[in-house]
């Protein structure tokens, strides 16, 4: 079996959201502990990672608690950035893999970095017959987006991904109204089939999807 892929002091942009692998992410950067990060990783073609707050706050104040970060994050690459004025950019970012941190580290200015092990991708799982609905009903919640937001929502879902059950699974995820600590278990999960009969359960008590 091959090993996981390492990462050598990745570094991480700690929010209170999750970004799931194939989603996309806007990001108003104007802390100077990341301002150069991000534009350095943009620069480089070079990923950095997104992990979940678990306590403390986004932006740094005096007094709040200290910053607490999920294990388990996704790295986050910069697809557009612009920089509107001084000390702020606009960043739409794409998630791809998990990752596992193995060792974390806050340098002097504020700044995360972390020695990770990527987590392997979901396994591709064709949805389900009885599962099938939720596909069905994301198809035109995302075109929905994509009409209003343009490429701040994605690109346009393709067959091949209302197919599979990671897939679908994630994207509901994104949008359902959950706690941000129980959308980082979900997206922990290592099963996507687990996940997407997970959220048809959750389509049906919120009344989304009712039972027939």
């Amino acid at each position: 079996m091959t090993a996981p892929l390492s990462l050598t002091s990745l570094p991480l942009f700690p929010l209170e959201t999750v970004l799931y692998p194939g989603g996309t992410l806007a990001l108003r950067v104007f802390e100077v502990r990341y301002l150069t990060m991000v534009r350095k990783c943009h620069e480089a073609g070079a990923p950095f990672g997104v992990v979940c707050l678990q306590a403390g706050s986004e932006v740094r104040r005096a007094g709040a608690p200290t910053e607490q970060l999920s294990a388990v994050g996704t790295l986050a690459h910069v697809q557009t950035l612009e920089a509107p004025q001084a000390g702020l950019l606009l960043a739409r970012c794409h998630g791809s893999q998990r990752f596992r941190v193995k060792r974390q580290t806050q340098l002097p200015h504020g700044l995360w970095i972390a020695d990770v092990e990527q987590i392997p991708d979901d396994l591709s799982t064709p949805v389900p017959a009885h599962l099938a609905r939720t596909a069905r009903l994301l198809a035109p919640v995302l075109a929905s987006l994509h009409e209003r937001q343009g490429a701040a929502a994605g690109e346009p879902a393709s067959a091949e991904q209302l197919a599979d059950s990671g897939w679908v699974a994630n994207r509901w995820c994104e949008l359902l109204p959950m706690p941000s600590d129980l959308k980082q278990r979900m997206m922990e999960l290592e099963s996507p089939l687990v996940r997407l009969e997970l959220v048809a359960d959750m389509l049906t008590s919120t009344g989304i999807a009712p039972g027939a």
